[in-house]
């Protein structure tokens, strides 16, 4: 399966968990000030993206230098640095992109880079945004998707849409069947796996499937 992680301006809060999560064949895209995480962590960019108003001349030639594609947009630009990045991406049509350092920091930002996934929901790719322990997976109308985990993580819906239909969530402490979750309700935060998968299906709305790994945060 194809993947592309792209590595946003954020905070950098887990450089030892965060490895474990990359592949060797994974291709690394960069929005802007993310190359310095990429750096930090020892990986060489494939693309970076944005205005780079977040990278010193110095590291920028010295991307050139290394034969990096640097994909150069203006500042007064109507989409971040990240959007761009996921459109480059996209281009390439991997199954998966993998957005990682896109939390933390500003409140505005971190709110759109999740709420970004939502722009992107009739592409094939599967969007994956981790932090630390945490994943989140954008759940489509009509998906279903199987979670890989242990007995005690964590799992939380939170819709996105009005409403969303025919929710059923199995191998849990709560399981739902064909629920339907209104925008802002808390029902669905904070349920238990109670296997090593859990399942989760949807009718129409979206909902973002938030993983807690119990594993990760004990190494």
């Amino acid at each position: 399966m194809s993947r592309i992680v792209i590595f946003a301006n954020g905070v950098l809060s887990d450089p030892q968990i965060l490895p474990r999560r990359l592949r060797p064949t994974d291709r690394i895209f960069c929005a802007d000030g993310g190359t310095h995480h990429a750096l930090r962590l020892g990986l060489m960019p494939h693309a970076i993206i944005g205005d780079l108003d977040s990278l010193s001349s110095e590291v920028v030639s010295q991307m050139e230098s290394a034969g990096v594609p640097i994909y150069r947009y203006p500042i007064r630009k109507n989409q971040t640095d990240l959007e761009l990045a996921i459109q480059l991406a996209l281009a390439e049509q991997p199954d998966e992109i993998l957005l990682v350092t896109a939390l933390g920091g500003r409140l505005d930002q971190m709110l759109a880079n999740i709420l970004l996934l939502t722009r992107f929901v009739q592409e094939k790719a599967r969007f994956t945004l981790v932090e630390g322990n945490q994943a989140a997976i954008l759940l489509a109308a009509y998906q279903t998707i199987t979670m890989e985990g242990l007995s005690g993580d964590t799992v939380s819906l939170i819709p996105l849409t009005a409403t969303v239909t025919e929710v059923t969530l199995t191998n849990v402490e709560w399981p739902l069947e064909k629920a339907t979750l209104f925008l802002g309700s808390t029902l669905t935060i904070s349920n238990i796996f109670t296997d090593s998968q859990v399942i989760v299906q949807i009718g129409e709305g979206l909902v973002l499937v938030v993983h807690i790994s119990s594993e990760a945060l004990s190494s």
